[in-house]
């Protein structure tokens, strides 16, 4: 599962080995014992990448491949610009408020999408990565 974190300050994407249902229900009761209100719903969350990153071949060549459609949730590749692309996945958003931009994004797929995902995202945070300017 791929656990996007959505802050004042930015994304952060963490791969997680846990299933959906058992996060959300973790969350569910650390609300309550913090006696905290606690929104869940279905929906989308997107992300963006370089258009140029290292290893958007690999990801595109996966989401192509028909064995693992049957574990595919609605992920998407669309161009932004010449820059960047919008990683679209659907999935659960937990927050304390339903209007919110702040929360958790929780999203299930194939496990080889999600190191993928998560790989490219993480490559493309590095302070290096963004000083040269790809």
């Amino acid at each position: 599962m791929l656990k996007l974190i959505y802050t004042e300050t930015g994304l952060h994407i963490e791969q997680v080995n846990a299933p959906l249902e058992s996060l959300v229900a973790q969350r569910v009761v650390l609300a309550m014992r913090a006696g905290q209100s606690l929104c869940v719903q279905t929906g989308r969350a997107s992300f963006l990448i370089p258009a140029r990153a290292q290893g958007l071949i690999l990801l595109e060549h996966a989401l192509g491949n028909a064995d693992l459609h049957d574990k595919l949730h609605d992920i998407s590749l669309t161009v932004v610009d010449a820059e960047f692309l919008e990683v679209g996945v659907t999935g659960s958003w937990l927050t304390v408020d339903r209007d919110d931009e702040e929360g958790i994004f929780l999203t299930e797929t194939a496990e080889a999408i999600e190191y993928l995902l998560h790989d490219l995202w993480q490559a493309t945070q590095s302070p290096a990565y963004l000083y040269l300017g790809h």
